[in-house]
C-alpha cells in the first residue's frame, strides 16, 4: 500500500474523545513487531484533511481528539514537502480555536521533531501527557528489539520535554522477558521507570510472533517473563500512587466520560456528583483509592 485515505467520521458513538488516524504503516523493523508485514510502509494523511476533520469533530461537539498511528512520530515523511508532526499538531490548534484539547497517541523518542517539542512548552491545549514507546531499559536488549534508541536516550528525552513542559506526565510501552533477557538487564528496566519518571505503564510479558526475529532468539521461559512483568507492574503501582498523592489540593480541569472522568494528564479521576458526559469541569482533587483520583 503507497497511500492511506483520512476516514471521514463525524463521530464516535459511545466515546466523549474522537480519536483521528493520521498515519498508517512503519518502515522500521523491530525484531519483535508483525505490523509492518501487515500493513505496509508509513503513509500519512494531508494536513488539510485532518484539520478538516478535527473541525468537524469540534463542531460536533468532541471536547478532546486523539491523534492516532501505527507510527505516530514518522508522520509527514512520506508527504511532499516532508511536514512533521509538530507542523500537524500546530495547525490543528490555530486553524481549529473552538477544539480545548488535543492528544497524541504513543510516540518513539527519538523521532520527535523540534516543532513537536516547542509545541509542548507553547500550546496549553497540547495535553501534557505523552505515551512513549520505550519497550526496555538495557541497552544489548534494545539492539536486539532493533530499537532506534538507547536508555541514555531515553532519559534525556524525558528530562528536556521536562523542562520545557514542567507538569508533563509520561506514559510508556514496557516488555518483560524479551529473549536473552538476564536479570541484570531486566533491573535496567525497572530501574527506567524513576529514571525517566514514568507515570502509566502498559506492560507486556514478550509473547513471541511467528515470522519474526524474535522469535526464533533463544527465549526467555514464560513462566519467567509473567513474573518479570508482575514485577514491573508493581513498580509502575507504587509510581501511579506517588503521581496521585502529588495531585491532591490540586485544580484540574477534567472531561467527563461514563463513570469518571480524565485530568489533562490521562489520570483517571471518580467526581463526587454525576455530570454529563462530554463535560469539561474545574474540579479539586481531594484524594485518590490508589488508582484514580477523588474529586471534591
Amino acid at each position: 500500500m503507497r497511500d492511506t485515505a483520512l476516514h471521514l467520521i463525524d463521530g464516535f458513538e459511545g466515546h466523549t474523545r474522537a480519536f483521528v488516524q493520521v498515519q498508517n504503516g512503519c518502515d522500521h523493523r523491530c525484531t519483535f513487531c508483525i505490523i509492518p508485514y501487515g500493513r505496509g510502509a508509513s503513509r500519512s494523511v494531508a494536513i488539510g484533511e485532518v484539520v478538516a476533520q478535527a473541525r468537524r469533530l469540534a463542531e460536533n461537539g468532541y471536547r478532546e481528539i486523539v491523534l492516532t498511528g501505527v507510527d505516530l512520530t514518522a508522520y509527514g515523511l512520506d508527504l511532499p514537502g516532508r511536514p512533521r508532526l509538530g507542523a500537524l499538531v500546530r495547525a490543528i490548534l490555530r486553524h481549529v480555536p473552538e477544539l480545548p484539547r488535543l492528544r497524541l497517541s504513543s510516540l518513539d523518542p527519538v523521532e520527535v521533531d523540534a516543532d513537536l517539542m516547542r509545541a509542548l512548552a507553547e500550546e496549553a491545549r497540547l495535553m501534557p501527557h505523552l505515551h512513549l514507546s520505550l519497550q526496555a531499559g538495557d541497552n544489548l536488549i534494545l539492539r536486539r528489539m532493533k530499537r532506534r534508541h538507547l536508555r541514555a536516550d531515553a532519559i534525556g528525552f524525558c528530562e528536556e520535554a521536562r523542562r520545557l513542559r514542567p507538569d508533563l506526565v509520561f506514559g510508556a510501552d514496557l516488555i518483560a522477558g524479551f529473549p536473552t533477557e538476564t536479570e541484570a538487564q531486566f533491573q535496567n528496566t525497572l530501574s527506567l521507570v524513576d529514571e525517566c519518571g514514568l507515570t502509566h505503564l502498559h506492560v507486556f510479558p514478550f509473547s513471541p510472533r511467528q515470522g519474526t526475529p524474535a522469535a526464533r532468539m533463544p527465549q526467555v521461559g514464560r513462566e519467567v517473563a509473567k513474573e518479570r512483568a508482575r514485577r514491573l507492574r508493581e513498580i509502575g503501582e507504587i509510581a501511579l500512587r506517588r503521581h496521585l498523592a502529588s495531585e491532591i489540593g490540586r485544580r484540574r480541569r477534567v472531561l467527563m466520560e461514563k463513570a469518571e472522568a480524565k485530568t489533562e494528564h490521562f489520570t483517571r479521576v471518580l467526581l463526587s456528583r454525576p455530570a454529563a458526559p462530554g463535560t469539561l469541569l474545574d474540579v479539586t482533587i481531594a484524594g485518590h483509592d490508589g488508582r484514580r483520583l477523588l474529586a471534591a
